[in-house]
């Protein structure tokens, strides 16, 4: 008899098929985990979990006795409760160092469209407004020779900066839980604390991980630091930037201008006021979306959640001490 397994939201096409050979498959999307009737029967006896996004937290662990493996199709993991899964012996996987530079280009790729004005421009041109020379009513700020400051110096943090010294000639600052002295080495870069990066840089890119620590971690007191003419970048998680006071910051010309891939709620309320101004550029949550490496990265999963089932150790195991315990 195969073993059951739950796919929930989003697994390649070629990779499903895959898993079907070798799994009772269950599959679900856009559900209520803790009231749909057919998701809970399956949880019962379901042996693995591969998929995005799924709240894998002490609830859902107690409908779900048999569970062996949770298999996260990304590099985040703030939608498992680590603690316990690793508490009941339950392995977690994630899907690291494949997006790394899809990330990157993406965030940078924000970053331009934001100091350039690449969309509202574009708008500009097809609405049929451009009938004259350009004024400076249309200008854009440079980005080479700038400033960035990058808050998580991770591996996509370094490509992004990689990216900013070594194709626009730009000064890095970062600020990081521990120094990079591979980054600093390479890309002439200068660790900073959080305060002076806020106040010197001219491009702000965040790229934390969600955490405690980090959520509401740039808020008012932030934009406040930050220089008038200073344009925000978030391609972390929408919860470490507190919404509203990023707005009140737009609004009142603290901060000039904001690109953001991620929101506090996603997909975000059509009415929420950034999707408003000329003066942010959005994004749906596109870091890693290219077909290469979204399909890398469900392969890498159900490498992950293959490897669990045998009994194996799983590529990308995130709680180690769950095999060492075995």
């Amino acid at each position: 008899m195969k073993k059951k397994i739950i796919v929930y939201e989003r697994v390649e096409q070629p990779v499903l098929e895959q898993l079907e050979e070798m799994f009772d498959v269950h599959f679900f999307k856009n559900i209520d985990t803790k009231r749909h009737k057919q998701f809970l029967t399956c949880l019962h006896e379901a042996e693995g979990i591969i998929g995005i996004d799924l709240p894998v937290d002490e609830e859902l662990l107690n409908h779900a006795p048999k569970l062996k493996v949770v298999s996260n199709v990304s590099v985040g993991y703030n939608n498992l409760n680590i603690e316990q899964l690793t508490k009941r012996g339950i392995m977690a996987t994630n899907t690291p160092n494949i997006l790394t530079d899809t990330v990157a280009d993406a965030i940078f790729a924000l970053l331009l469209a934001t100091a350039r004005r690449i969309p509202e421009l574009d708008q500009f041109v097809k609405t049929k407004q451009w009938t004259e020379l350009l004024t400076s009513a249309q200008y854009g700020v440079d980005v080479h020779h700038k400033t960035i400051g990058i808050i998580g110096m991770g591996r996509i943090g370094q490509a992004i900066a990689q990216r900013a010294y070594g194709g626009f000639n730009m000064d890095v600052l970062y600020h990081s839980r521990t120094r990079k002295q591979g980054a600093e080495e390479r890309f002439q870069a200068t660790y900073c604390s959080l305060e002076t990066l806020l106040q010197e840089a001219d491009f702000i890119v965040l790229m934390t991980p969600l955490t405690d620590e980090t959520r509401g971690l740039i808020g008012g007191n932030e934009f406040k630091q930050m220089k008038n003419s200073a344009i925000f970048i978030n391609g972390s998680r929408g919860q470490t930037v507190v919404e509203k006071e990023l707005i009140y910051a737009l609004k009142t010309g603290e901060i000039a201008a904001a690109g953001l891939d991620v929101f506090e709620m996603e997909p975000v309320s059509f009415d929420n006021p950034l999707l408003q101004m000329n003066n942010v550029v959005t994004l749906p949550h596109i870091g890693s979306s290219t077909h290469e490496t979204e399909l890398k990265m469900s392969q890498l999963a159900a490498k992950n959640l293959i490897a669990g089932l045998r009994g194996d150790k799983p590529p990308t195991l995130i709680n180690e001490s769950v095999w060492k315990d075995a």
